[in-house]
């Protein structure tokens, strides 16, 4: 069971929408509830955070300065399943049909009452935190990771090292100077470069085979924590 319990608001959230007005009124409303809430009026600001994918809810806009809303969706679907609920005032026939298949959980139309809005919340973000038992599985001796649905992915070396670490800290978060270490680079700002691309290259092997976001996060000044199920096979 996850930490939060599904009945309950997510407990960080951020609402990505230029409407400063709008948006300042409907964060207040949220965080009265006890939801820390972070506005971002560019998306390209969002993306440019520190950790821009380890939000557990979104609210997205679709006309949007920086990256569009629609294209938005699609980048923080590839990093995390929480919830991601447009609000937005763009009313065009095929609007509903494009966030959704993007990857939206629900799309709400402006003008709409904050009300409205924390009811969408709390019904995707029950929906998204309900537990699974499905786990990703790492084979080891053939170097491969099998996703939880069923694409057997092919690991590099580097990539296995990587993945053999996550498997031993069982959850919990790996610092980038273990992680530097075990790949031999030594603890300069030039070595967690290094380290990026490495974790970069890993999450963009996974995704070119299977379409399941890859639950491994980065933790702010910390390192990273692979927050999926992961057994070894």
């Amino acid at each position: 069971m996850p930490a939060e319990s599904v009945n309950a608001l997510p407990r960080t959230l951020a609402l990505v929408d230029d409407d400063l007005e709008y948006s300042q009124f409907l964060a207040e409303h949220l965080s009265a509830l006890g939801i820390r809430v972070e506005h971002f009026a560019d998306s390209n600001d969002l993306l440019a955070s520190l950790a821009p994918f380890d939000y557990a809810f979104y609210i997205v806009d679709l006309m949007l300065p920086g990256v569009d809303g629609t294209d938005l969706i699609g980048i923080l679907r590839k990093r995390t399943q929480v919830g991601i609920v447009v609000v937005s005032g763009r009313v065009a026939p095929d609007v509903f049909a494009k966030v959704i298949e993007g990857g939206a959980d629900m799309h709400l139309v402006k003008p709409i009452s904050f009300d409205k809005v924390v009811v969408a919340i709390r019904g995707v973000h029950r929906r998204v935190t309900t537990p699974v038992s499905q786990a990703w599985l790492l084979d080891a001796p053939a170097s491969r990771l099998l996703a939880p649905d069923g694409v057997v992915v092919a690991l590099s070396e580097t990539d296995l090292a990587l993945m053999q670490c996550f498997l031993q800290a069982q959850g919990g978060s790996v610092t980038r100077e273990t992680l530097c270490q075990l790949l031999g680079h030594p603890d300069t700002p030039e070595s967690e470069n290094l380290l990026s691309a490495t974790v970069y290259r890993l999450r963009r092997r996974v995704e070119r085979a299977t379409q399941l976001a890859v639950p491994l996060h980065t933790q702010a000044r910390v390192g990273y924590i692979f927050k999926g199920e992961l057994r070894a096979l």
